[in-house]
């Protein structure tokens, strides 16, 4: 499987069989193979994850699915590509001859994808994640642990090939919450970091940390848009 950083928390995933596309607003995006089947997940409608732009796709693309969180409004999608969208809220699941998804609740807005595709598995966090801010009082923040970890003990025992997690800077001190919480419930083969700014060493700080002692040897570390990391199956 070969999977291409394009901005944000947008990445390319390419396997045998299907392209799957994240949460894509801006950016490059790698050629795309037309005889494959194309999916575009949008994980919630903050701008910074959903764009209408992911319809121009279906123009060069006819072979495409588009996968979008229940906030995103319907009047969004174009009338002619309505029967190419499906929309999902949490628990609910998606399955054809080649993807198997299933969505979460996020603790911000939307859902969270979970993938199966061609022996792959891939986990999609969108905004589900640790939001602990310093700004906010205690009690907000004992709440977002609590649903946090909630939602993720949903995911216990599952391992995910590549996961995309948020890993936020503006949370201070507590950036690395959300990856360690996931750690701690399921599992990774590889841990994307994303939503992360701009702020590339983003993921060489959580490597310096002692929490990440047990995984941080599967934290890639990003430091370009359009670079491209390349994943065997086990």
């Amino acid at each position: 499987m070969n999977i291409t950083y394009i901005h944000h928390s947008s990445f390319l995933a390419e396997t045998e069989s299907a392209c799957l596309l994240f949460d894509y607003f801006q950016g490059e995006i790698p050629a795309v193979p037309h005889e494959k089947p194309f999916y575009v997940f949008a994980s919630h409608r903050h701008p910074d994850h959903f764009s209408n732009v992911i319809f121009d796709l279906a123009k060069e693309h006819e072979n495409i699915r588009f996968l979008l969180s229940f906030d995103i409004w319907r009047k969004r999608v174009p009338e002619e590509l309505k029967e190419k969208t499906v929309f999902l809220k949490p628990g609910e699941q998606y399955e054809d001859k080649i993807l198997k998804t299933e969505a979460f609740h996020s603790t911000d807005e939307g859902v969270a994808f979970w993938c199966a595709v061609d022996g792959y598995t891939l986990y999609h966090a969108g905004d589900l994640n640790h939001w602990y801010w310093e700004e906010e009082d205690e009690q907000w923040n004992r709440n977002m642990t609590k649903a946090y970890r909630e939602e993720i003990k949903k995911m216990a025992g599952k391992t995910a090939d590549a996961a995309f997690l948020p890993l936020d800077p503006r949370l201070g001190q507590f950036f690395w919450l959300g990856i360690d919480d996931f750690m701690k419930e399921a599992d990774a083969r590889w841990i994307f970091p994303m939503h992360f700014w701009g702020e590339y060493d983003v993921a060489k700080r959580l490597k310096e940390l002692p929490c990440s002692e047990s995984y941080r040897d599967r934290i890639m570390e990003i430091s370009r848009e359009g670079q491209k990391f390349e994943i065997e199956r086990l």
